[in-house]
């Protein structure tokens, strides 16, 4: 047991945690780019309906501007239809991820992507079996949204701490997204269970950087520093 978990930390320390944006507002992502700690991006079609504009153009702003993986979502519904989306999709870009929902019909399509070596992220994961399947099925990413169960009244983050519990003790290689994020706190925890990606929208991650403690700080050193430059006025 021992021995088991001191391989799981060595192996650990070989890993980063990453940070996707989840919008498809191209300012947001322009910004998050220039702090210098933007690893992706994840979009839907409601995140695109909201910008009030083409996809396709809105699409290719965003391939141009982020170097990591962008989910772009596939709309049909039956696994022909998925699998003619996502071919088209991949042809945008080296780095596009196509997003698939978690069905019967989706899974299909996973499976055969994955054998082409287009990259999926199964969204809409609400349970570790489904994300079992999706690994099974060869996804490259699954999406556990915590914000939606935590609205029925379920513990989304206990949810992410099982599928990488079942994901280590098989070794699959799917990684988890962990997606529809609402606070600081669901970004904190996931870190702390190795949930490899945290897709966190505009706003959270502004508030990451926020604490009363470290703006009281900096109001407090400018307050000193004018009085320094008083002083060495007067000599």
């Amino acid at each position: 047991m021992y021995l088991l978990k001191y391989f799981d930390i060595m192996a650990l320390r070989w890993l980063r945690v990453k940070f996707f944006i989840d919008t498809a507002n191209v300012e947001q992502i322009r910004e998050a780019k220039d702090w210098g700690i933007l690893d992706g991006v994840t979009t839907n079609p409601t995140l695109v309906a909201k910008e009030e504009c083409d996809f396709g153009s809105v699409a290719k702003e965003i391939l141009s501007l982020v170097d990591g993986p962008v989910s772009l979502e596939a709309v049909s519904t039956d696994a022909e239809g998925m699998v003619k989306e996502a071919r088209e999709l991949s042809k945008m870009g080296d780095n596009v991820v196509v997003k698939i929902p978690m069905t019967p019909d989706g899974i299909r399509a996973v499976k055969q992507l994955s054998s082409e070596g287009v990259k999926t992220n199964v969204t809409l994961i609400f349970s570790a079996n489904q994300a079992l399947i999706a690994a099974k099925a060869g996804a490259t990413y699954v999406s556990p949204f915590l914000g939606r169960l935590d609205d029925q009244g379920w513990d989304g983050l206990m949810l992410v701490e099982d599928i990488m519990e079942v994901y280590r003790n098989y070794g699959f290689e799917t990684e988890v997204i962990a997606a529809s994020i609402r606070h600081p706190i669901h970004v904190i925890e996931c870190a702390k269970m190795g949930c490899h990606i945290a897709t966190v929208p505009y706003g959270v991650l502004k508030k990451m950087f926020k604490h009363t403690l470290t703006d009281k700080g900096v109001r407090a050193f400018l307050k000193d520093w004018e009085k320094v430059q008083e002083k060495c006025k007067k000599k």
